[in-house]
This record gives structure tokens, sequence and C-alpha cells, in this order.
């Protein structure tokens, strides 16, 4: 013990050499709270954020990289690739590709033995024509369902795998002194497999992700959102609603458009019945047990503006939150695509595909981790976020092992999110100054869940 040490603590309250030599000795015995260990998940956090601001511009080269090449569900093969060259480069222990078509999955053993934690992102973009004027903005077009379609990282998934990269690198560096095993997952087809394949978080857990060993006791993930620029909102339990396809194929009779009288218009009960849809959550389901919606947005049908077609097709979406209430908005909803079709002359054939359910927030995992998501994201920089309409595939992986998933606001500076482009829009902007905040909250989420739970 240094003599300034000991004038140091009688001059803040009279402490003597013997008493300060029973607490030197009960803090090297291992008795005082795990905070005050170098070793502690504290310690570790703070490390892992040292160096996390230290790949802070890797990060942004990765994420513009793959923005500038971005791939749809299932063909992530150059995004795929980088990952996985990237993690092998690290000396991750164990580095696994074409998961689940073109996932890939790193496995990093700590220094110490302990539990095991599961890392998200998902890799593939969306057919949607970029609109948003920059020197990395994509020119990638593609074929989706048959057509010519431009392709862009209009969901922001560019910056969940350049994140995570950065996560590896980070870990990875700190590797010794991990207290358990990380792993890192790469999925593909979050916004869905092509028709006629399977894909996505679901394939991946059938492909053994959660239950290979080494297995994950939790999981983490987050999604860029509008939102101030590096803040990060949370919700336990339900956080985002659940997700399924909707096809109506409306089935009438082609006829010359000159005379509408000798076939059945599949076009105009199509219109009906889009109409009489909103009428199902709006004013026969109780709003007040929790929201839904019903959207169509792509519609087909016809060739020529003085043919009416044989058929129509719509194509659409339903986000629920209960499971009573969704049971009850399909029957409505096939009762009314029906009964309209009917009693016009034609018929409808209703078909849905659950695309996942609700993402629910383990409510004692998130908790537990409110402390870390406050660290990463400043004193003033985590909030309780409402209900979202959208949809993950998350759900899957939080539906077998404990989740937490969190949003990261990626505005730009003095954009208030109503003002915002949404995600799925072809102006979707992320702030690449908000990326650093997300490296640190997965750094730390994995750090202190696997000290924290060693100590325990």
């Amino acid at each position: 013990m240094k003599r300034d040490d000991v004038m140091i603590l009688k001059a803040i309250g009279g402490a003597t050499p013997a008493v300060f030599s029973f607490a030197a000795i009960m803090f090297f015995a291992g008795t005082l709270p795990a905070s005050a260990e170098s070793g502690s998940a504290e310690g570790l956090r703070d490390r892992a954020f040292k160096a996390a601001d230290k790949v802070e511009s890797e990060v942004i080269e990765w994420r513009r990289d793959i923005h500038e090449h971005p791939e749809l569900s299932n063909r992530e093969f150059r995004t795929a690739k980088l990952v996985a060259d990237h993690l092998r480069a690290l000396g991750l222990d164990e580095v696994q590709t074409n998961v689940a078509h073109t996932g890939v999955v790193g496995i990093l053993k700590g220094g110490k033995p302990g539990p095991v934690v599961a890392l998200r992102a998902d890799m593939d973009a969306l057919p949607v024509v970029e609109q948003v004027d920059l020197p990395f903005a994509s020119k990638v077009r593609s074929t989706y369902k048959g057509e010519d379609v431009g392709v862009m990282h209009a969901c922001g998934h560019d910056n969940h795998v350049a994140i995570l990269m950065g996560v590896a690198k980070v870990l990875a560096g700190m590797r010794d002194e991990l207290p358990g095993t990380v792993k890192f997952i790469f999925q593909p087809a979050e916004e869905g497999p092509p028709p006629g394949e399977e894909g996505g978080a679901k394939l991946m857990i059938k492909e053994g992700v959660l239950s290979d060993a080494p297995r994950p006791e939790a999981i983490f993930g987050l999604h860029v959102w509008p939102g101030r620029a590096g803040e990060i909102r949370y919700r336990s339990r339900g956080a985002m609603a659940a997700s399924d396809w909707l096809e109506i194929k409306v089935i009438g009779e082609q006829t010359h458009g000159s005379s509408p009288w000798r076939g059945v218009d599949p076009i105009i009960v199509s219109a009906q019945i889009m109409q009489a849809l909103q009428m199902i959550p709006s004013r026969q389901l109780d709003i007040t047990k929790a929201p839904s919606v019903i959207t169509v947005g792509r519609i087909s049908g016809g060739v020529r503006g003085n043919i009416i077609p044989g058929e129509v097709v719509m194509e659409g979406t339903i986000r629920t939150f209960d499971p009573e209430i969704r049971e009850s908005l399909l029957k409505r909803l096939e009762r009314t695509a029906t009964a309209i079709a009917e009693a016009a002359g034609a018929r409808a054939e209703v078909t849905v595909r659950s695309y996942a359910p609700v993402t629910y927030n383990d409510p004692d995992l998130t908790a537990r981790m409110l402390p870390t998501l406050k660290a990463a994201a400043g004193e003033h920089g985590l909030y309780e976020g409402e209900l979202v309409m959208g949809a993950e595939d998350f759900a899957y992986f939080a539906q077998k092992i404990p989740g937490l998933y969190v949003f990261l606001g990626v505005n730009r500076e003095g954009v208030a999110p109503e003002e915002a482009a949404p995600n799925h829009s072809p102006l979707f902007f992320a702030n690449e100054d908000a990326l650093i905040v997300g490296v640190r909250a997965l750094s730390g989420l994995a750090v202190d869940y696997l000290g924290a739970a060693r100590e325990n």
C-alpha cells in the first residue's frame, strides 16, 4: 500500500491503514462487488466500447461497400463471402457457410469458460430503385418474380451486417478475456425467400443454428430505424407485429372493354374487396385489445386498356399482435372477399402464408440488459418505444431462446422521425454517425451477458 493512498483515505474519512489493509485483503479475496474487479462484466464492457471506437471507420467502409452491392433474399453470395472472409481473417474458431442457402455462422470461443450467446444480423436487400443521392448509391438490377427490378438496401440491412462485422472484430480482439462463447449469425432472406424456396431465420433454425453446439442461451439483434441518430429504443414483451402474406385471386370472365355486361369484371370486384377489407380492422375488431392492419401492396391484372381481364391477383400483408384477433381477422377476410366476389358472379381464392410471429422481447432479459443499452446510447439516448407494426423473422429465434431486439435511430441531423423516409422507401437514409452506437450496443450486450452469467 502506498503512503499517498493512506493519506487520501485519512483526508476523506479518517480511515486507518489497518482498515484499508482489510479492504484490500477483501478485494483481492474477491468478496467486493464484481464491478470493482478489472475482469468484471462492467470492465469487459468498457474495454469493448474502447475497441469499438477504433473500428468505426472500417464499419462505415464495409457498410458503403455492402450498400453499393445489394443482393436479394437467398442470393446474398457476395455479401456472404465478404462476411466469411472477414471472420476467417479474425481467426474465429469456426466459420460455417451456406447455412440456409447463403447464411454465415461464426463461432468465437473465449479464453474462459462460460455460457453461449448469439448475435444476429440480416443480409438481404429489397427490389427497390434507390433515389438517395449518395456516391455509393446502388445501381444494381436483378430479377424478382420474373420482373427486372432495381435492388436497394432500403431496410438498412447493410448497416446491420457492417455493425456485426465490427462487433466480431471487437470481441475477437479480447478473446482471452471472454468468459464464454459468442455465435455470430449472419442471416439471409429476412425479407422472405423467393416463391417456392425456404429461407430466413426459420430455415437457419431448421438447419441447427440454435440447436447445434455450441448452443446459445440468449440472442440479441438490432434494426436501424427512423429516429434521432444514435438513440436506442426498446420494448419489453411484444415489440413488433406478427406478419402474414396475403394473396387474393379474383376470377371473372374476360370480355371486351366496350361490353362489360358480357363478362364479369374482376378489376371492379377487386376494388370493392380492397375497400371492404379496410372495414375489418376499423369496424369489426376490438381495437382496444390490439392494433391490426391489412394492406394490399400489389395488384396485377390485364394487358390492354380495352380488354376486361379474366382474373386479377392482389398481394398484401396482414399485421396483428394478438393470436385471437389474428384468427378472427383471417376468417372475416376470407368471408368478405368470397362473398363480394360471389355477389358479382366472380370467384375469390384467398391464400394466407405466415411470415413471422410477434417479435417478443423476454422481459427478464430486457430488464437485465437495460444498463448495457443505456451505457451504449448515453445518458439521454435510451427510450422505451411504442408498438411497431413492422415484422421481423428474428421472432423465430426469440421463440426458441430468450431474445432482445432493439431499434437504432439513424436519421439525418435535425430530421424528426415523422419527417424521415421510412424503411422500405427508395429514399431511406442511414446516418453513419449512429453505427458506432450499434457496435457498442451489441458488443456490450454480449460481454455483459457472458460476464454477468459467469459471475452469477
